[in-house]
């Protein structure tokens, strides 16, 4: 499955466990890890805190007004993401695993998929969802959102699509018909 934007609650309309990547990026970013040594050495030793970790907001700054800087980025976490996912899967013994992954696609994960849902919504809504979660700039939440692969992309590796430019419920609703769809040739079609 591929979010676009989050919202609180959402997957759990199908009540099974979530590997969150972005959960799992921002592990990589602890005190210590090698993706932050990584970084620190990549981008400057300026983006870690006092304890170790990386600034992420300023880390943010940085690589999203700069595409190179980004694909950089990108290079040293996406090994990681990719073995804690596969940890966690390996944990699990679901027959149907929904993965939340915003590089779902880039990142070659989508190829391991069964089906890849994307979720769209507004622009303007995705701006302000952005800035409202994460305390952003209207600018800022633009610069993040530019540098996503564009929708018309992911678009073509969907097996579902997802618009969340209403309601919790109405959002609900769509995940568990398309959960209905994706997980009953598992005999798992109920959610």
């Amino acid at each position: 499955m591929r979010q676009e934007h989050r919202r609180p609650g959402a997957c759990r309309a199908v009540r099974r466990r979530v590997p969150d990547a972005d959960r799992l990026v921002h592990a990589l970013y602890a005190a210590g890890t090698p993706e932050t040594r990584a970084i620190a050495e990549r981008f400057g030793e300026d983006l870690l805190h006092a304890d170790g970790t990386i600034d992420r907001r300023r880390l943010g700054d940085l690589v999203m007004s700069n595409d190179e800087a980004l694909r950089e980025l990108e290079r040293i976490l996406d090994p990681g993401v990719r073995r804690a996912i596969a940890e966690r899967l390996a944990e699990t013994t679901a027959a149907v695993v929904v993965l939340d992954a915003i590089r779902l696609i880039e990142s070659g994960l989508a190829a391991q998929c069964d089906a890849v849902w994307v979720v769209v919504c507004d622009r303007s809504l995705q701006v302000d969802r952005l800035r409202s979660a994460r305390n952003l700039s209207s600018e800022q939440a633009a610069l993040r959102i530019a540098a996503q692969r564009p929708v018309e992309d992911k678009l073509r590796h969907a097996t579902a699509v997802i618009t969340n430019n209403t309601t919790l419920d109405d959002l609900k609703t769509q995940i568990a018909a398309a959960w209905q769809a994706t997980a009953s040739p598992f005999g798992r079609g109920r959610a």
